[in-house]
């Protein structure tokens, strides 16, 4: 169910007033079992495969405590490694890695080889819950938590339903302990939830979705052929899209935790004012890029080995970020332009927070960083490799046509007042605006956002962009 659909609103409501209701252990057990519900109302054929997982590396954990035999704990770190990322290889990738050899062999000559004609369909969220599942096991193993002695826990922590799709990816040192401890409904941090949640609405039916409008008429041709406007129209919308649309999922995922009782980490925080792409990955999909720095690039030796060894382990790092992202060539160049100019960036600029700029050179720098952030974006929007080139292609031409007009008119309706939003919040530092405003304002906020949904969100109910990773 989708998080902006009627039925998510009935169910969160009835899970909300039952779970409050009951005990500690009683509500471990129904929040498992509406989880296991709400991951199954896709395809209920794969709880099977998510339970299955969790079980293996519940188990494996148990033999990976510090202080018993170092060869044995690192045998069973290694099956599970290689049992979670087989799993996760299978279901994301095995589409791709066949498409792939099959045009391969085509540029050779090689015709009709009989690949397996078998299509895998892609389990929702399998990338979020197997990287929660890989941080336990690593994390058991180094000795930075201790194994759960409870599988009814653990089970909870891979599959809470706000996080089980979409993430924010969560870490068993910050989510784990909550499910373990009593929780108590908390007034303040309740009403802060629903307001969380309608920032989230709106930043996805209203932003995102009004957003994707001109994203997808650019892209698709609707705006006639490739040429300079239509590329910057394309995108900015797109930029703006999917922004509003992941930081949308967030806010209710996040707001749906705390009515609960969870807390979940900030996934968000305000990327497009970032003065570089170093900076903007701190900013953007926090739990991903902390996740690829402690677990890939922290491994791989991240700045201890020397300049090159870092340029090499920023490019590596950021390739599988890109292919985590999707099973297509596109993804990968994403992550590819991203590893490059990171390590430009790291070279010019050095690789701390410090290195942002203040005074005059702030804006510049922001607005550079954001134009090349949304021309990787061609890559990540674009079916193909090819689509993608012929799109940026028209970088070159620059016929105006009358129609552009209202859609740049459009896209600055929809896109400046998260724009606004987000300068408020920089200077504010709080989660959603007027957090620290009175009771009154805050439910005249939310009645005002109710009619903003009704009257501005766009037509259909469209899927999360994420929900597809």
């Amino acid at each position: 169910m989708l998080f902006d659909s009627p039925i998510y609103v009935v169910f969160l409501v009835l899970v909300v007033l039952a779970y409050w209701r009951l005990s500690h252990r009683t509500q471990n057990v129904f929040l498992l079992l509406a989880s296991y519900f709400f991951y199954g109302w896709w395809d209920w054929r794969f709880l099977a495969l998510m339970i299955g997982g969790t079980a293996a590396d519940f188990f494996i954990a148990r033999n990976l405590v510090p202080g018993r035999p170092k060869s044995n704990r690192k045998k069973w770190l290694v099956l599970s490694l290689i049992l979670n990322f087989t799993i996760l290889g299978v279901f994301k990738y095995f589409n791709f890695f066949a498409d792939s050899l099959a045009a391969a062999l085509n540029l050779f000559g090689i015709h009709h080889v009989p690949l397996p004609l078998i299509r895998i369909i892609l389990p929702p969220g399998i990338s979020f819950y197997t990287f929660e599942e890989v941080a336990y096991v690593v994390d058991v193993y180094k000795g930075k938590v201790e194994p759960s002695k409870s599988f009814l826990d653990y089970s909870l922590f891979i599959s809470l339903f706000p996080h089980l799709i979409a993430g924010p990816i969560q870490r068993p040192g910050s989510l784990l302990p909550q499910i373990q401890k009593e929780r108590s409904l908390d007034g303040d941090r309740f009403f802060d939830g629903l307001m969380l949640i309608f920032s989230g609405l709106i930043r996805k039916c209203v932003i995102a979705d009004n957003c994707a409008l001109l994203a997808n008429a650019a892209f698709g041709g609707q705006l006639g052929p490739p040429n300079f406007w239509v590329v910057l129209i394309g995108v900015w919308a797109f930029a703006w899209q999917v922004y509003g649309d992941f930081s949308g999922y967030t806010d209710i995922a996040r707001g749906s935790a705390q009515l609960l009782g969870f807390h979940f980490v900030i996934n968000f925080h305000q990327p497009y004012l970032s003065q570089s792409l170093q900076e903007f990955w701190r900013r953007w999909h926090i739990s991903l890029s902390t996740w690829l720095r402690d677990y890939v690039y922290i491994p791989l030796g991240g700045s201890r080995c020397g300049n090159w060894n870092t340029y090499q382990n920023l490019f590596i790092t950021m390739l599988l970020a890109g292919l985590w992202h999707g099973a297509n060539w596109t993804y990968v160049v994403f992550g590819a332009i991203h590893g490059v100019v990171m390590s430009v960036e790291r070279f010019l600029y050095g690789g701390k927070p410090s290195d942002r700029a203040t005074g005059w050179v702030v804006w510049p720098r922001r607005i550079v960083t954001f134009n090349i952030l949304c021309l990787s974006f061609a890559f990540f929007r674009a079916p193909s490799l090819s689509a993608a080139v012929e799109f940026l292609r028209g970088l070159a031409h620059f016929a105006w046509r009358s129609e552009y007009l209202s859609s740049f008119v459009m896209l600055s309706l929809f896109s400046f007042p998260l724009f606004c939003a987000d300068l408020l919040l920089e200077s504010s530092n709080h989660e959603y605006l007027f957090a620290e405003s009175h009771y009154a304002i805050r439910t005249a906020m939310a009645a005002i956002a109710i009619i903003i949904l009704a009257i501005l969100s766009g037509t259909n109910f469209s899927t999360f962009i994420y929900f597809q990773f």
